[in-house]
C-alpha cells in the first residue's frame, strides 16, 4: 500500500487544480472506488465540482470529506522545484497540495482500497464526499452537496476530514471541533465639512472611537473546556478623502468574531448593536456568518482514530478545536460526530509544501484502522 498512496498522491498533486478547479482529480478517484463498488455520484454547482462516492446503503455511515482545490503557487520561482512537478528530496514530498490535501485525498482510496479487500462484507457503510471549493468561497461546495443530501434524508453518523492537523509529528492531533466565523461590515456615518471649520462637520472616526475601545474590551464569553474564548477583532478601517483638509463623511469597518459554543451568534450579534446604539451612533452594519462553532463529542468516531494512530504511530494524540474553519462546519449539520485528522500543517499554503514521505503510507493506515473499528 506504501507505494500505491504515494504514487496516487503525485497523479493529483500533478493536476493543477488552483480552487476551485478540480482538473480531473475526482474522476482519478471515482475510477478507482467504482472498482469497488462504490456508486458514484457527481454534483456540479455553479462552476464547482463536487462528488459524492458511497459504498452500502446500512448504517453506520462512516464518511470521508477532503478537497481537491489547493491555493495559488506564489512565486515560482522561490519554489526549489515546479509546485505541479510532485517531486521527493530529503525524504520528502514537495509540491502544491502535498499537505493540504492530497495526501489525505490519496490515503482515504487506499485505505478504503484495503479496508474493501479485508471485509468486503462491512457492516455499514463508506462514503467519500469531495469538493474543488474549499479553499475558495465554499459556497458550491460541502455546503451544496450538505443541503442535498440533507434534502433527501441521507444522513452520516461519522465523518473524517482529512485537514492537515497534526502540528509536530503525525499523529499528535485530532480536530474534534472548530470555532464559528462571524463577520461584520460597519460603516458609521458622520457629516463631511472643512477641517477649519469643525463646528459645521461631524468626524465619524472621533465619535466611533469610543464604542471601538469599548467592544475591544468586552468580554464576550469565557470559553468551556474544549474552546478558547470568543475573540473579536477589527481586521480594516477605511475613511477620509486622501485630502487633509476634509473631515470625512463616513468610516468603515471590518471585524470578524471567531466563538465557540459558549455564545450565539444572536447573541454577539445583540451586544454589538447594545453598544453602538449606546454611543448613540449613526450606522448601517452587514453581517455574515461564515460557519457556525461546531463540537464532536469524545465518542465512538474520537476513540476510534484514537486507537489507530496510536497502533500506527505509538502516539497518544490530543482533542483540539484550534485553528481556522473547515467544511466540518457544514458537515456537522448532518452528521453528529466530525473529526478532522491529516498530516503535519506546517508548510501549508506556503512555498515548497510538503509531507514527510513516510507519513504518507501512515496516514492511509489509520484511516483503514480506524475503518476496522467503527464497521467490523
Amino acid at each position: 500500500m506504501a507505494n500505491e498512496t504515494l504514487d496516487l498522491a503525485q497523479k493529483l498533486i500533478a493536476l493543477r487544480s488552483v480552487t476551485p478547479e478540480d482538473n480531473g482529480c475526482q474522476q482519478i478517484l471515482a475510477q478507482r472506488l467504482e472498482k469497488i463498488d462504490f456508486h458514484i455520484e457527481k454534483m456540479r454547482f455553479g462552476k464547482v465540482d463536487n462528488l459524492w462516492a458511497r459504498r452500502g446503503e446500512a448504517s453506520p455511515v462512516l464518511c470521508f470529506a477532503g478537497h481537491t482545490d489547493v491555493v495559488p503557487t506564489g512565486p515560482l520561482d522561490q519554489w526549489n522545484s515546479d509546485p505541479f512537478a510532485p517531486t521527493i528530496r530529503n525524504e520528502k514530498l514537495f509540491g502544491r497540495g502535498a499537505a493540504d490535501m492530497k495526501t489525505s485525498l490519496a490515503a482515504f482510496v487506499t485505505a478504503i482500497e484495503a479496508f474493501v479487500t479485508d471485509h468486503p462484507d462491512h457492516q455499514g457503510s463508506i462514503a467519500l464526499l469531495i469538493t474543488s471549493d474549499e479553499e475558495g468561497p465554499a459556497v458550491d461546495g460541502t455546503v451544496k452537496v450538505v443541503e442535498t443530501l440533507k434534502a433527501r434524508g441521507e444522513l452520516l453518523d461519522y465523518c473524517i476530514v482529512g485537514e492537515p492537523t497534526c502540528t509536530d509529528q503525525l499523529g499528535d492531533t485530532i480536530k474534534n471541533g472548530r470555532r464559528g466565523s462571524l463577520s461584520g461590515n460597519l460603516t458609521i456615518k458622520g457629516i463631511q465639512g472643512h477641517i477649519a471649520y469643525p463646528h459645521l462637520a461631524k468626524n465619524p472616526i472621533h465619535i466611533a472611537a469610543p464604542a471601538i475601545a469599548e467592544l475591544a474590551q468586552i468580554q464576550w464569553d469565557e470559553g468551556n473546556e474544549y474552546f478558547p474564548s470568543t475573540t473579536w477583532h477589527i481586521s480594516n478601517i477605511t475613511g477620509g478623502t486622501g485630502a487633509t483638509n476634509i473631515i470625512p463623511g463616513t468610516v468603515n469597518m471590518l471585524f470578524n468574531f471567531r466563538f465557540s459554543t459558549a455564545s450565539t451568534v444572536e447573541s454577539l450579534q445583540a451586544k454589538v448593536h447594545e453598544t453602538l446604539d449606546k454611543h448613540q451612533l449613526n450606522y448601517d452594519l452587514n453581517w455574515e456568518l461564515s460557519g457556525k462553532p461546531f463540537l464532536t463529542p469524545d465518542a465512538e468516531l474520537a476513540s476510534a482514530m484514537r486507537k489507530a494512530i496510536k497502533q500506527v504511530t505509538d502516539i497518544a494524540p490530543q482533542l483540539s478545536t484550534s485553528g481556522g474553519t473547515s467544511d466540518g462546519r457544514f458537515i456537522a449539520d448532518i452528521c453528529s460526530q466530525v473529526v478532522e485528522f491529516g498530516p503535519c500543517n506546517e508548510t501549508i499554503h506556503k512555498l515548497n509544501e510538503h509531507v514527510n514521505v513516510a507519513d504518507i503510507d501512515r496516514l492511509s493506515r489509520i484511516y483503514q484502522f480506524t475503518m476496522e473499528k467503527l464497521l467490523t
